[in-house]
Order: C-alpha cells, then structure tokens, then sequence
C-alpha cells in the first residue's frame, strides 16, 4: 500500500515516536508544579518550545502550543480581532484559505464584523498589489496562508506582509502545509501550525503572537500558555512534535529536492497518458510533494475507491464525494475543473517505485471509470437552432460528458443548452469549455436549476 496523502497527514516520524513514547514516562506530572518530578517536565515544555521556536524563528515566549492547528488558527484571529476592536472589524481572507480560516472569517461576518475575500489566479496564487488595494482604515487583520493545502501552490508572503507592515496591520499567516520544510519568511505577526503536517503527532498546534501586536484571548483564560491556550499541556505529544520538527527540517533541503523530481514527473507523465486531463496549481511556486490534477468525464469518487483497491492512498478536493455536492471552494476559486480531482501528496522516503507504479496503473484506472459511467440516455431535443442537453438530476460529471458528447453534432458557432441542478456545473461546464477551445456563453436561470450556454468554435 502507497500513502500518497501526506498532506492531510504524514506518516508520524521514526523520532517523533521515540520522544513520545520516552516522555510518557518522563513527563506526566504537572509543568507548573515546584517538586521534582514537575520540575522535570518544566524542563521538556521548555525544551519543545525552544526547539519550536527555533524552527519558526520567533522568540520562546511568543510561540505557545495549542491542542490542534485549527485551534490555532482560531485563537489567532479572534485573539488579534479582539485586540484591534478600537481600530474596526474588517478582516481580509484569501479565497483558498484553510476552512479554519474561513469559517472564523463567517462567524467574524456573522458577528457583524466585514471580510474582504481576495480572490486568486488560475494558478491559486495572490497578488500583493490586491492585498494593498484592500487594505484600510479599519483593517484589523489580514490572513493568508503560506502555501495551499490542495494544489501546493506557495503564495508571496513576504510581499504581503511588508505591505501589511507598512499600514499598521498584522498579518495572520497558516504555515500548517509549509512549515516542516522551512521557516516563514517576512515581517509577519501571527503565526499557527499543525504538528501532524510534518510527521509529528495530532492534536498539536502552534500559535505565534509577535510582540507588539495588540492580542486579547478569546474566552476565559487560565496561567497555561500565556493564557492563550488553556488547559492541561498534552506533554509528550509537544515533545514529540518539536522532536519531528527538528528532525524533518535537518532533512527538508535534500528530501525536496528528491520529491520535487518525483512530483514533476507526475506531472508530465499524467499529462501525457491520460486524455482529458487537467493538472492545476502553480508549476514552479510549489510545495515539493504535492501535485494535483482533474479528470474529464470522471466521478471522483469512485475513481479514489479505484485507486486505493490498486494500493495508492489519495485524497481529491472534487465536487463528487459522499460529504458534499459542493466544489472544492479552493478548484472552484481557482477556476478550474474541479470533477475527477486527485491530489498526491508524497511523504518522506516515498520511493520512485512508487511512483512509477502509480502512473502505470492510473491511466487504466480512469478508462474504466470513464467506461463505468457509460453514455447515460438523457434526453436531448432541437429548439430553434439550440441543441437542448436535459441533465436535471444528474450529478457531476454527467452534465459535462452529455455536453461533450453532443458538441460535435452542433454545426460551428450553434449552442448547446445545458440545463442542470448540479453546483459543480457552474465550474465545470466552464473550465470544460477553456480546455476544449469552445466558448462559455453564460448561465441563466431556468424552470428547474440552471441553463449553461456554449457555443461551438471549432
């Protein structure tokens, strides 16, 4: 079996293990107690937290342990918005944030507070220009991750944060993705991670406050953690997770370069061997083991159940899985073709074996689920000159194939009229149209859903 999902959760490294299991016995008592045995594990906190702030780069007592990433991540907004609540309630997000990140972003709208949601290129990447643009007088916070969660694409932080710098606006950063192959740089303020991002074990997170930014901790506080994070400090999962840190990032600069070769390869070779295939984020700017791409005609997922009966562990930010019927926000922000989606995400040590082996049973994998989905007989009819698709009640990637398989049938500058109720057609219906050279005419609204018009060019 290939674990190819690292990005949701690496394999727990071989020292991350050690630690935990040796402070299991060493660190179970009490850090703030006086006796011996408190003492003890006083002296482990504060060596995990020198160890973690040396791998950020941040100062001991700016960097606090949190009980998970997205914990983090809501601690910081809502420690920082609550600080600057005499300066306004404008937040700004980017549109491929972490959903940690939005859903404080909607609770902070819900609560009457506003949010600007900076939107991205084809490639998943901001502009610095567009943070400057939206930031203003009443700016509390800017948010932006360090590199995105499905496509790897790495963002200009630096850039950001000194734009955010100069008008007196912290800049929240999520380094969860990024932070095990290298600090973060620029003049940032705010700072979370994961653990379980970089081998070490879940339920830890970091959070970096910057001195000097105004800070008030949600909720009733305690004396753990500055007050930031209160309850009972999980020891040897902190333990652990510096131990992991410092170990992958002894090991980061010779194992990117070996990932990145096997992510390029990945994605010449799908390019090549499978039709109709889209390969999405940016292709330089990138995390190194992360590459991600879309698949005409494909249920996504039934093409991960396929992939994982052949032994590779994938995950997909397509709009056809059991939890939801919505797009990927990060595909459809992006605006590409969000059905029969894959990311793979390469741990440590992952092999070329793998790999190869991966894209020699990947093509055969999407013929057959392209084969399994068959030509569905939807009823389609010719109204003045305007080839009607009727795929009300069909769910990705039907209205797409029927839109397809009728194109050819239209002569030269007619339309096809697709009428779906599918939220993935909104997305994908376009992004079809762009990567098979027609022209998208718009959508409009319909007895029953949506009408989505193309217009044949060649």
């Amino acid at each position: 079996m290939s674990y190819f999902d690292a990005a949701s959760s690496a394999p727990l490294h071989p020292l991350a293990r050690q630690a935990l299991l040796a402070s299991l016995d060493e660190g179970w008592a009490d850090p703030a107690r006086l006796y011996r045995e408190g003492r003890r594990a006083r002296m482990l906190l504060d060596a995990a937290r020198e160890a973690a702030a040396e791998a950020v780069g941040c100062r001991t007592d700016e960097l606090v342990f949190t009980s998970s990433g997205t914990r983090a991540v809501h601690t910081g907004i809502a420690g920082a918005l609550a600080g600057r609540h005499r300066i306004g309630r404008h937040l700004i997000v980017s549109a491929v944030e972490h959903s940690s990140v939005l859903h404080a972003a909607d609770t902070h709208e819900a609560g009457g507070g506003s949010v600007t949601r900076i939107e991205v290129d084809r490639w998943g990447r901001v502009t610095p220009a567009s943070y400057a643009d939206a930031l203003r007088p009443d700016t509390a916070l800017a948010c932006l991750q360090s590199a995105n969660h499905e496509v790897g694409t790495e963002q200009p932080v630096a850039d950001v944060a000194a734009m955010c710098r100069e008008a007196g606006v912290p800049l929240l950063v999520d380094a969860a993705q990024s932070l095990g192959w290298g600090p973060i740089e620029g003049d940032w303020s705010l700072l979370a991670a994961s653990a379980h991002k970089w081998g070490g074990p879940s339920g830890v997170g970091l959070l970096v406050v910057r001195k000097g930014v105004r800070f008030a901790p949600p909720g009733p506080v305690d004396e753990r953690e500055s007050g930031r994070a209160p309850g009972f400090e999980n020891l040897p999962a902190i333990v652990a997770a510096a131990a992991s840190l410092r170990a992958v990032r002894a090991e980061a600069a010779q194992e990117a370069v070996r990932l990145r070769e096997l992510t390029e390869r990945i994605r010449v070779r799908v390019a090549q061997s499978v039709p109709d295939v889209e390969v999405v984020g940016d292709p330089e700017r990138r995390l190194p083991g992360i590459v991600t791409f879309s698949c005409l005609y494909v249920d996504g997922e039934t093409l991960l159940h396929e992939l994982d009966r052949e032994g590779f562990s994938v995950s997909s930010g397509s709009s056809c899985t059991s939890s939801t019927l919505t797009p990927s926000h990060v595909l459809k922000a992006m605006g590409v073709l969000s059905e029969g989606n894959v990311r793979v995400s390469l741990p440590t040590g992952t092999t070329r074996e793998e790999v190869e082996r991966f894209l020699e049973v990947l093509p055969g994998v999407v013929a057959g689920v392209r084969e399994k989905l068959g030509a569905p007989d939807l009823a389609t009819t010719v109204q003045q000159d305007v080839l009607v698709v009727d795929a009300l009640g069909r769910r990705c990637p039907i209205p797409v194939i029927e839109l397809a398989k009728v194109i050819g049938g239209v002569p030269v500058g007619g339309t096809v009229r697709v009428l779906s109720d599918d939220e993935a057609a909104r997305l994908d219906i376009p992004a079809w149209c762009e990567m098979r050279g027609q022209e998208y005419l718009g959508e409009e609204p319909a007895d029953q859903g949506f009408a989505y018009l193309v217009r044949r060019v060649s």
